[in-house]
């Protein structure tokens, strides 16, 4: 048996608007969320039109034009403003009777695409018991009639599934939300070897590890520790009539070991370093699970997710904003402060649920609302934009260059250093021993 998808009702009013302007097809993605027993649709964005569609449109109909590069970058833009929780589920593609045999195997061809393109900038790795069907929805603009089919992202030989397409009003008026606010201060070394100070690949190492942290953190949800496998709203119904009609909000404690690994030993690495990387600040953090008794490992799992898109995205956006204005060849031999992008917060009409995106501080507020109607197809008044956080900042630090400080010199010194930390305890207990004797020799002495 397929999958069923519940798609919010306003979406069904948009793709049939969007099919009276096709020529010859139009495509788009499926925002939504997976659960073990179903899927929810809760936005479709059409792609956004590049100008040389405009000529192309004159000739024949055909599908081999479609702009596979084009539609994936888009996808990747706009997994960056979805919070936790939220994800591209699936491509749709309205198209002409004529193009209607074609349509299907581009669609799959999408779907892979898509996903592998937003698989490559991701911390995390999926769960096995991870839903990893994703929707492929045809849509004919002269019948109007829906197809929806699912395809394995996970096994390339997939083939399609039949999927159930139905719309529901109100879908995510009673969604729960989960907020944090998590505090950063990240060092990452700069290896010496590393070609031409490759400050972005040294900073993704860097945030691998981090992730690792957070994956293994302890979460509070309002104050108490809870079993995974319970469910987020048992100890809330109760509440229920104290809040607004729908709304639910839970606030969550991040509380991250000190101490990595199962054994008490561990192994300390020397290296050679050029200079290092600082991330520091205060991030929000945000994720939405649906209302059909959610259990708690879902909603520690998105907010999870979240917290490390975050922090990721926005050193993405850093540096594509570096090479934009300073150019691919820069070495920093100098020290430099940047700020990370502050994220905001922008309400969905008729939903609980807000998206979200990043600001520079000299981005004017009609520019972030160019990006939602190019990104997302929505309109998004200023006074609706939550600026959520104070400046986090990135500060890149390169090592001095000293005559008495060559990277021998510097890893002579750090050995040492190492050496003396490990043989603390022996130099402890030899004074101890020395101390004991001289003691046990005055004592019998008088």
């Amino acid at each position: 048996m397929g999958r069923t998808y519940l798609v919010e009702e306003g979406i069904g009013q948009y793709l049939t608007e969007l099919s009276t302007k096709v020529k010859p097809y139009v495509t788009g993605l499926l925002i939504g969320q997976c659960s073990p027993q179903r899927d929810y649709v809760i936005r479709a964005v059409r792609t956004p039109p590049k100008e040389q569609q405009q000529e192309e449109s004159l000739g024949p109909p055909k599908l081999a034009s479609l702009d596979e590069e084009w539609i994936t970058t888009h996808a990747s833009q706009v997994s960056r403003m979805l919070p936790g929780g939220l994800l591209v589920l699936g491509v749709f593609m309205i198209a002409t009777p004529e193009l209607a045999k074609d349509s299907q195997n581009a669609l799959r061809k999408l779907i892979f695409s898509v996903e592998k393109s937003l698989s490559k900038r991701r911390l995390w790795k999926p769960t096995e018991e991870e839903i990893s069907d994703r929707a492929a929805l045809q849509i004919c603009s002269a019948t109007k009639k829906v197809v929806c089919r699912t395809y394995d992202v996970q096994d390339p030989k997939s083939s399609a599934k039949p999927a159930d397409w139905k719309y529901q009003s109100a879908l995510t008026a009673s969604w729960v939300a989960l907020g944090c606010t998590v505090n950063v201060n990240i060092h990452i070394p700069l290896l010496a070897t590393s070609p031409n100070h490759d400050l972005e690949k040294n900073t993704k190492n860097g945030l691998n590890r981090w992730s690792k942290q957070i994956e293994d953190s302890v979460f509070l949800i309002n104050g108490q520790v809870k079993d995974e496998d319970t469910e987020l709203l048992e100890g809330q119904k109760k509440f229920r009539g104290n809040t607004q009609p729908g709304t639910q909000f839970s606030d969550v404690k991040v509380l991250t070991q000190l101490c990595q690994g199962a054994s008490p030993r561990s192994t300390a690495t020397v290296q050679v370093c050029s200079g290092s990387i600082n991330l520091r600040g205060a991030v929000k953090c945000r994720a939405y699970i649906h209302s059909n008794k959610p259990k708690v490992k879902e909603a520690i799992q998105a907010l999870k997710r979240d917290i490390i898109n975050t922090l990721s995205d926005r050193c993405e956006i850093l540096f594509e904003d570096l090479i934009l204005n300073e150019g691919p060849q820069k070495k920093n031999v100098e020290r430099e402060y940047h700020v990370l992008p502050q994220r905001l917060f922008v309400p969905v009409a008729g939903s609980s649920v807000m998206l979200s995106d990043y600001k520079f501080g000299d981005e004017a507020a009609g520019e972030i609302q160019e990006r939602f109607v190019e990104m997302l197809d929505q309109p998004v008044q200023a006074e609706d934009m939550h600026i959520a956080e104070d400046i986090s900042t990135v500060d890149i630090c390169p090592v001095t260059d000293s005559r008495s400080d060559t990277p021998q010199a510097q890893l002579t010194k750090a050995t040492l250093l190492l050496k003396l930390q490990q043989n603390m305890g022996l130099v402890v207990a030899a004074a101890v021993a020395v101390l004991a004797s001289i003691f046990s020799f005055n004592y019998f002495s008088d």
